[in-house]
């Protein structure tokens, strides 16, 4: 009976640590996923990937490996887990010179030499694999399990190993003594706790005191499931700690991605593979067959329900765990979020208004125009359109103003429309005073038929709904507009604040660093107010070091020199020859007309006959052009400025 015990409890054992090393094997693979995704142009994040796939190729061949596995497949499974721990001295002394680089100590050149020279060293331990000769054939009958043979090279790898690890050890040290900030500190302890457990837990132990194993199995793999239990953790806490290098978001959307990530990845897959494997390893004990009808139906049921309680609670557990102090004006942010109207929904609501105001008129025609300045534009139209063709809009505005109605709540008469004009309804002026004109609500009308008490109040009941949307939509075009006028100095802000997370020197004290996608967006807001405005007075792009030349010549006005810049990059889009409306200078007659003569957008399209999607389409490519001449011209600056700066020396 104790035998029966002794072998149950150990098969558990076994059971438990197969069902762990395939949970760090999808861990580690969901999280080089999660560093591929998000922040691999990173030095930091790029070693550290190349570790997690070394652990992937480890725990992958590990979790295969099973009974019903032929010996020449377990031979092979094991010899494929070398390729991983091979490859991760290397990688580990590649993650400890990223992290002393950006710790404000870069390699004078030794360094980066000594992780080259070791990831060649590694490689030619991997021919002395193929050829049989860093570890021998296969212990079939292994006791506890089985193994490969030990050979003299096996043991210099060992010392590779340990001296390696060790040299990236004694840098992760010198990296956690250079961090002045409390937070950096805590993240470089994370780093470097989290460091010890792929390169303790990847290493096969079982080729030293297998006697030992072999005598004491139930110590064995007790052992084997607490190493692998804080290998699963400490890789974790490890992505943790990297996770914040390289990415300029804040610290709770880093947390907060992360741990979502975990959740619907690697938490579920897991929870899914072990249930399922109980399942299977139940339906063998009881019933005696290898498979069971069970074990799909509980990988299905246990991901709808796990994803289906994510969705429920992540964001109370978003609340709770990361927003912190800040919880109040992230919700206020998430709840503008979801009930933001955009363009699209402005859209679809006055459908349904010009929908409602048809049928209850039995109208064939209904609009609705927005005031644009002292203009209106059409914003829709529902019926038939043609009877619109032929009228001018700003006609409709006369008629309001000098026609042949009175009072605020009334409905003019335009041709064979009823105009309803669109009051703002927020309005703290005088109470005698009328509210500014939002647009208007037009209705063709029946000649033989007039508006009825109850028809005319719910006409102005509709009228009042379109009111309502069109004066939301234009309080939120102005948060937009200020949103991009800040969006440059916030994302500025975000990359110095996420730079001095680990040096707090370099970063803040060196020249800023101008990015394509940011020079484009700053391009734009220049361009916008070219002839005068914030965006142009205001702009990042007056930190460039062209722009503090151009000021010479300009006796110092920034404003001007910036302008000039902007028109001589301008010009380098401008095809060779005579100003012609054809293909090759439509990138150059958009920058032209829209914002050097500074038409509007509707005259722009037909003048260049397309339609004002198309024209917002080839603006942004025509607007990423001046940036990447702008770009270039600063670089030949610099350039310039340097090489005269060496010859100044000598």
């Amino acid at each position: 009976m104790f035998n029966g015990w002794y072998d149950g409890l150990l098969a558990g054992l076994q059971v438990l640590n197969s069902i762990l090393t395939a949970g760090i094997a999808i861990t580690a693979f969901s999280l080089f996923l999660y560093a591929l995704s998000f922040n691999l142009r990173d030095r930091v994040a790029r070693s550290f990937a190349i570790i997690l796939l070394c652990v992937v190729v480890v725990f992958t061949t590990e979790s295969l490996q099973n009974t019903s596995t032929p010996d020449w497949g377990v031979e092979f499974l094991l010899r494929t887990q070398w390729i991983g721990i091979i490859f991760l001295p290397p990688a580990y002394l590649h993650l400890s010179d990223a992290l002393l680089v950006t710790a404000g100590r870069p390699s004078r050149g030794r360094r980066r030499l000594a992780v080259r020279l070791m990831y060649v060293v590694s490689f030619l331990f991997l021919i002395l694999l193929a050829l049989d000769m860093l570890v021998g054939g296969l212990v079939v009958n292994g006791k506890p399990a089985s193994h490969l043979q030990r050979t003299l090279w096996t043991e210099v790898f060992t010392l590779y190993y340990i001296g390696i690890i060790a040299w990236a050890g004694y840098n992760f040290i010198r990296a956690y003594r250079r961090m002045l900030t409390r937070s950096g500190r805590r993240r470089m302890l994370y780093l470097m706790a989290g460091a010890t457990a792929p390169a303790l837990g990847s290493y096969p132990y079982l080729l030293y005191g297998s006697s030992i194993a072999a005598q004491f199995p139930l110590l064995f793999w007790s052992i084997v499931i607490v190493i692998n239990a804080l290998v699963a953790v400490l890789v974790v806490v490890m992505a943790y700690a990297v996770a914040f290098f390289g990415v300029s978001w804040p610290d709770r959307v880093v947390k907060s991605r992360l741990f979502k990530w975990l959740l619907r990845g690697p938490v579920t897959a897991s929870l899914a593979l072990g249930f399922m494997t109980i399942v299977r390893r139940a339906g063998e004990v009881f019933g005696g067959e290898p498979y069971t009808g069970f074990v799909p139906l509980v990988m299905v049921v246990t991901v709808l329900l796990f994803e289906h309680a994510i969705s429920l609670l992540f964001p109370l557990w978003e609340r709770v765990l990361f927003f912190g102090r800040d919880r109040e004006e992230i919700q206020l942010l998430q709840n503008i979020e979801e009930r933001l109207l955009t363009q699209g929904d402005l859209r679809q609501f006055l459908e349904n208004v010009l929908a409602a105001v048809r049928d209850h008129l039995q109208s064939p025609c209904a609009f609705v125009a927005a005031l644009d300045g002292e203009e209106l534009s059409l914003n829709l139209v529902a019926g038939n359109r043609s009877l619109l063709e032929q009228k001018n809009l700003n006609d409709a505005l006369q008629v309001m103003q000098y026609g042949n109605g009175n009072g605020r709540r009334h409905e003019f008469t335009w041709g064979e429309f009823w105009i309803l004009p669109l009051h703002q309804r927020r309005f703290n002026g005088d109470r005698d005073e009328e509210p500014p004109l939002l647009g208007l609500l037009g209705i063709a009308r029946r000649s033989d038929r007039l508006l009825d008490r109850d028809q005319r109040d719910a006409l102005w009941l509709l009228a009042n709904r379109v009111a309502l949307a069109l004066e939301d939509r234009r309080l939120q075009q102005r948060v937009f507009r200020s949103l991009e006028d800040l969006q440059p100095q916030m994302d500025m802000l975000q990359r110095i604040r996420a730079a001095g997370r680990y040096d707090t020197t370099t970063n803040l004290l060196t020249e800023p660093v101008f990015e394509e996608s940011d020079m484009a967006d700053w391009v734009k807001d220049a361009l916008t107010h070219y002839w005068g405005g914030p965006k142009l007075t205001n702009s990042p792009l007056m930190r460039l070091k062209i722009v503090r030349n151009f000021m010479e010549h300009y006796d110092g006005n920034a404003s001007n020199a910036l302008r000039a810049l902007l028109r001589q990059a301008v010009d380098q889009v401008k095809p060779e020859g005579d100003r012609k409306f054809t293909s090759e200078w439509i990138l150059y007659n958009i920058l032209e007309m829209k914002f050097i003569e500074g038409r509007k957008v509707r005259d722009v399209a037909n003048r260049l006959a397309m339609s004002e999607a198309d024209l917002y389409r080839k603006q942004r490519v025509a607007v990423e052009t001046v940036a990447r001449a702008i770009l270039e011209m600063e670089h030949n600056e610099k350039a310039g400025q340097g090489a005269q700066d060496e010859r100044s020396k000598r």
